[in-house]
C-alpha cells in the first residue's frame, strides 16, 4: 500500500469530517482508480444504446477506455478499447454499428465478442503468437431493468447485493414507462469541470444549497409569468417551476426524505410530484399517458407507480439519475481536479410525444450549457476545489444531522431530516471500505 496503509486511510474519514486530501491529493486519486473504480459496479448506460447486434458505444471505467456492444449471440459485452497489437484505441469515442471492430493503426480486426478475426501480414506471425490475442473482456457485466453495469473486478458482491434498496429507484424509473419500455434518445450533453468527481455526487443530494447557489435564477423565476394552465404550458414553464422549486422555504427541504445504503448509494423522496415540474394531472398529454399506464398495469398499480416520489438517486461511485424526469448522469474522473459528466435523456417509447418534449426541456434547464442550474453548480465545484487545495485548513466538516441517522428495515439508513449530510457520510464510508480493502 505504500504511503496509504489501512491505518492512514482510516484516519482520513472521521464520523463527522473528511480530510481535504480525499479531494485534493493526486496520489489518493490514483489509488481510487485502482480500488474504487477498479472494484465497484459502474453504470455504463442503457441496453437501448446497443439495441441490435453490432451496435456499440464507448465509455470509460476509471482509467480504462471501454467499448460496449451487442455480439452476434445477442449478449451485451464490455471490452477494453485497446488493440492487442500496439495498444491503440480500436474505436474512437462515440457510438455506431459495425460488423467488425478494426484497429485504425495496423488493421487488426475483432468480432463482437472481442475475438481476433483478421491480421494483415499474418504470415509474418507464428500461429502460437496470435492464438491468445483479443480485445480483453471486462470480467463482470450485468443488466438490471435495462441498465448496463460492469465491474473490472473478477470477484465481489453481486449486482443485486451492490444495489440493495437502491433497486427501488431503478424500478420506479422503468415502471413509469408503459410496457416498461425506455430508450436513450435526444442526443447527449457533456460537460467538464475543474473539480474532484465526488463533488457532483455529493451536490446532487444536497438540499441545503439551492437557495444560495441558485439565488439569482430563483429571483428571475419568481418575477416571471406564472406557468400556463394544464394543456397551455409554455416551453419555458419547466425552467420557471424548477427555479421556484429551488427557492422553496427551509421547512420544505427539511421535510424531504433522505436515504442511504451500504455501498454509498442515496436517494431523496417525499417532495416532487409529476405536476410540479412536468405535465401533470389535468394536462391532456399526462392524462393520455396515465391511461396508457392503466391499460398496461391496471388502475390500482398505475396510481401506486405515480405516487412514488423518489428522485435524485446516486449510484456510487459514478451515476446520478432522476426517475420522474428521466435524466441519467455519469461522472468520469479524469484527474484529482478534473471530471467529465455525460448526461442522457430517456424516452418512454409508448408515452405521448409531449412527455419526451418535457424530458428534453428539463434536460436543457438542468444539464444544458445554458442551464440555469448547472452553470451555478460548476462555479461552486471549482471554488470548492480551489479551497480544498489549500493546506491551511485540514478538515471538511460533514456533521449536519450527525447522530440522528436512523436504520430502517431492508438495509437503508435515513437522515434525521432532508438537509442531513448523511449522504456524504455514507459515500465516504463506502470510499473507505473500497480503499482499505485488501
Amino acid at each position: 500500500m505504500g504511503a496509504f496503509d489501512r491505518e492512514r486511510l482510516a484516519m482520513l474519514v472521521q464520523p463527522d469530517r473528511v480530510h481535504r486530501s480525499v479531494y485534493a491529493d493526486p496520489a489518493l486519486f490514483e489509488l481510487e482508480m485502482e480500488r474504487v473504480f477498479g472494484r465497484a459496479w459502474l453504470v455504463l448506460g442503457h441496453e437501448s444504446q446497443v439495441a441490435r447486434a453490432g451496435d456499440y458505444f464507448t465509455s470509460r471505467m476509471g482509467r480504462e477506455p471501454v467499448l460496449i456492444t451487442r455480439n452476434e449471440s445477442n449478449a451485451i459485452v464490455v471490452l477494453i478499447n485497446r488493440c492487442a497489437h500496439r495498444g491503440a484505441m480500436v474505436c474512437a469515442e462515440g457510438r455506431g454499428s459495425a460488423e467488425r471492430f478494426v484497429c485504425p493503426y495496423h488493421g487488426w480486426s475483432y468480432d463482437g465478442s472481442g475475438a481476433l478475426k483478421a491480421v494483415p501480414f499474418a504470415s509474418s506471425y507464428q500461429k502460437e503468437q496470435l492464438k491468445d490475442l483479443r480485445l480483453r473482456p471486462v470480467p463482470r457485466v450485468a443488466v438490471y431493468r435495462g441498465f448496463i453495469f460492469a465491474s473490472l473486478a473478477a470477484q465481489g458482491p453481486s449486482l443485486e447485493e451492490f444495489l440493495g434498496p437502491a433497486k427501488a429507484s431503478f424500478d420506479d424509473l422503468v415502471d413509469r414507462a408503459p410496457g416498461g419500455e425506455l430508450e436513450v434518445a435526444g442526443g447527449v450533453f457533456k460537460h467538464a469541470y475543474h473539480g474532484n468527481w465526488k463533488l457532483m455526487l455529493e451536490n446532487h443530494l444536497d438540499g441545503a444549497h439551492p437557495a444560495w447557489v441558485h439565488a439569482s435564477s430563483v429571483a428571475v423565476a419568481r418575477g416571471a409569468p406564472d406557468p400556463g394552465a394544464p394543456g397551455a404550458e409554455r416551453y419555458s414553464d419547466i425552467a420557471v417551476r424548477q427555479m421556484r422549486q429551488n427557492g422553496a422555504p427551509d421547512a420544505v427541504w427539511e421535510a424531504i426524505g433522505m436515504w442511504t445504503t451500504r455501498y454509498g448509494h442515496g436517494y431523496m423522496g417525499d417532495y416532487h410530484s409529476d405536476d410540479r415540474l412536468v405535465a401533470g394531472m389535468g394536462n391532456p398529454a399526462f392524462d393520455e399517458y396515465r391511461n396508457l399506464l392503466i391499460q398496461d398495469r391496471g388502475e390500482k398499480e398505475a396510481d401506486r407507480i405515480l405516487r412514488v416520489t423518489l428522485w435524485n438517486t446516486i449510484v456510487y461511485p459514478n451515476c446520478s439519475f432522476m426517475s420522474q424526469f428521466r435524466q441519467l448522469r455519469i461522472v468520469h474522473p479524469v484527474a484529482v481536479d478534473r471530471s467529465v459528466v455525460t448526461t442522457y435523456s430517456l424516452r418512454m417509447k409508448k408515452a405521448p410525444a409531449r412527455m419526451f418534449r418535457d424530458t428534453v426541456a428539463f434536460a436543457n434547464v438542468v444539464n444544458g450549457t445554458g442551464s440555469w442550474v448547472l452553470t451555478d453548480d460548476l462555479e461552486v465545484y471549482e471554488r470548492l476545489q480551489r479551497g480544498l487545495a489549500s493546506g491551511a485548513v485540514e478538515w471538511v466538516y460533514v456533521g449536519r444531522g450527525h447522530g440522528g441517522d436512523v436504520e430502517e428495515p431492508g438495509g437503508a439508513r435515513r437522515g434525521a431530516n432532508g438537509t442531513s449530510e448523511i449522504y456524504v457520510r455514507a459515500q465516504m464510508r463506502a470510499w473507505l471500505d473500497y480503499m482499505a480493502a485488501a
